[in-house]
């Protein structure tokens, strides 16, 4: 059992070395954020009831955005649920729902699973039992508004998983975002007796946002009390063009408002850096730049655009819940116990060292790191005595045109 200790202290210790919320960093830390926590259980609780619900977190570099996620998504876990760790990046931006559904659905995971929980959830589902019978019959009401697609799947999957595995594979790639052929699907339909199969045309990312949905349905049958999907680096949308801007303010709305859910058990969290409205909507005029140079198009679309681009950059604005700096009673806690893991992890008994004078500027993340490299250089010389200072690094919100340049699929 030592053994094992001393292999989780030190994957703890390098993972806080590099940054990195590992689960083992976390779980040695916890997350300091009891405010947040509290409205997080709140927030879950209205979810699983069946109302999509969302909170937007923010702090600054290093301020313990990541490590908070991770914190979130381990008390989710060990509750049953099904959790989604989506990063916004260039491969996947915040302003397209497919790709945004994609990242979702393959990290999608429940506690002591290894294979992504849409497709355990579809393994596991009882197709002769009371969900299988409630799901299809949900999925094929007008007010579920999916498209037909779904109930066709569906139905297909239940007469498939055991007679046509590689069908029924077809089937779970398309609920995880892959594309289906209609042709192949028509004559799957009528296989089966259903004679004149219709499948409406559906747009991309109308088609992502029902696939959520129904999604996270099918993870409910399966016995999840909810989906919860948590984004990281949201701010990188204000490296985009006005024009993705604006659907990334509209997609965050979305999300906030539970329209991405809606009538289904799923909640998200959303991190960004708190000095995006000053740099970004404040600082670039985005709050009236954006919703002007939408409407002057002339068309529906837009408007309707510009309207809930207002939203998003509103709900940054006033909704926003800041991390709390640590205090002097945290920093000592923190102090004790990376103390007791280093030891732990490197077989000595560590030495108090200075690290950082503790001002209210200072980040968590620049504590722990000062902390750990003197430890660790007091170790190799115990003769040497540290000193550390700390550079600040702010955000770069320049545009940069290379992030809505895509690979062709």
């Amino acid at each position: 059992m030592t053994g094992t200790t001393d292999v989780i202290a030190r994957r703890a210790i390098e993972a806080l070395r590099a940054g990195v919320p590992s689960r083992d960093a976390v779980a040695a830390l916890g997350s300091g954020q009891s405010a947040i926590e509290d409205r997080f259980e709140t927030m879950c609780s209205s979810a699983a009831a069946g109302s999509p619900a969302s909170m937007l977190i923010g702090g600054g570099f290093g301020a313990g955005k990541s490590h908070l996620l991770e914190h979130l998504a381990r008390l989710a876990l060990n509750n049953g649920w099904t959790v989604s760790r989506v990063v916004i990046s260039k491969e996947t931006p915040l302003h397209d729902p497919a790709k945004v559904f994609r990242a979702a659905a393959d990290s999608a995971l429940r506690d002591g699973q290894a294979r992504p929980a849409i497709i355990e959830a579809a393994a596991g589902l009882d197709l002769d039992g009371r969900s299988y019978a409630e799901l299809l019959r949900w999925a094929s009401s007008s007010g579920s508004e999916l498209n037909e697609r779904f109930p066709a799947t569906l139905t297909l999957y239940a007469h498939l998983r055991e007679r046509d595995p590689a069908f029924a594979e077809t089937i779970l790639r398309f609920w995880s975002g892959d594309t289906i052929a209609i042709p192949e699907l028509r004559k799957r339909m009528r296989e089966i007796g259903e004679q004149r199969p219709v499948f409406s045309p559906v747009a991309a990312a109308e088609l992502a946002r029902q696939r959520l949905r129904f999604a996270a349905r099918l993870l409910a049958a399966a016995g999840a009390p909810g989906w919860l999907v948590l984004f990281d680096e949201v701010e990188l949308i204000g490296r985009y063009s006005l024009l993705q801007r604006a659907k990334s303010y509209a997609e965050l709305a979305r999300w906030m408002r539970g329209e991405q859910g809606r009538g289904t058990p799923t909640a998200a969290v959303l991190a960004m850096t708190d000095d995006f409205e000053a740099a970004v909507i404040t600082g670039r005029n985005d709050r009236h730049v954006v919703p002007e140079r939408l409407r002057t198009k002339g068309t529906p679309d837009a408007a309707e655009l510009a309207v809930s681009a207002e939203l998003g950059m509103r709900i940054i604005d006033r909704e926003m819940h800041l991390l709390t700096p640590p205090d002097d009673t945290e920093l000592k806690q923190v102090y004790a116990r990376l103390r007791d893991l280093h030891g732990q992890a490197f077989g000595w008994h560590p030495p108090d060292v200075t690290g950082l004078e503790r001002l209210g500027a200072n980040r968590m993340r620049q504590y722990v790191r000062a902390w750990i490299n003197e430890w660790d250089l007091v170790r190799l010389d115990p003769g040497y005595r540290p000193e550390t200072e700390a550079v600040t690094v702010t955000s770069d919100y320049r545009e940069d045109p290379d992030l809505e340049r895509t690979e062709p699929e």
